[in-house]
């Protein structure tokens, strides 16, 4: 599922992405990740994100999780902004030193090793897609259809 064009709201974000509302409040202060459908502009109003700022969010979230430093996410996620097209899913970012890296197969992967690259980080991005549409799933699920509805439950 992806985003109907109104965008996600703060906390629908922390529970999409699995982090807190206080990370998600200084990522967009510092410029780390902002809100691209609207930011906050004063008070009451609300950050609205997009689908593409959830899969920034969450890559973030999985190299903190791996114990890199928020200043080498903050790196990867700017390349990541710089260098990736619309199929995010085909590509796997690699974390090599001081630089960032993407890859879209297996053997360009592969390739980085035998070159002597030092990887700290490999993040396949499929699956980050994937978790993400599973947690808007969970917390969107389709309407039950007339003949659900209408169906007995088991046992009667």
């Amino acid at each position: 599922m992806v985003d109907d064009g109104g965008g996600y709201r703060g906390p629908q974000v922390c529970k999409i992405v699995g982090i807190t509302y206080r990370q998600l409040d200084y990522w967009a202060r510092t410029d780390l990740v902002r809100p691209s459908v609207c930011d906050a502009n004063g008070s009451g109003t609300q950050r609205l994100y997009s689908w593409p700022d959830l899969i920034e969010l969450k890559v973030v979230k999985k190299l903190l999780d791996a114990g890199v430093s928020l200043q080498r996410a903050r790196r990867a996620i700017e390349y990541l902004r710089d260098n990736i097209g619309e199929n995010v899913a085909a590509a796997n970012l690699i974390l090599d030193g001081s630089r960032s890296v993407l890859a879209h197969t297996g053997d360009q992967i592969v390739d980085l090793l035998r070159a002597g690259q030092g990887v700290l980080n490999i993040v396949p991005l499929a699956p980050v897609v994937m978790e993400l549409e599973a947690e808007i799933h969970l917390l969107n699920p389709p309407p039950a259809t007339t003949d659900e509805l209408a169906a007995p439950a088991v046992g009667e």
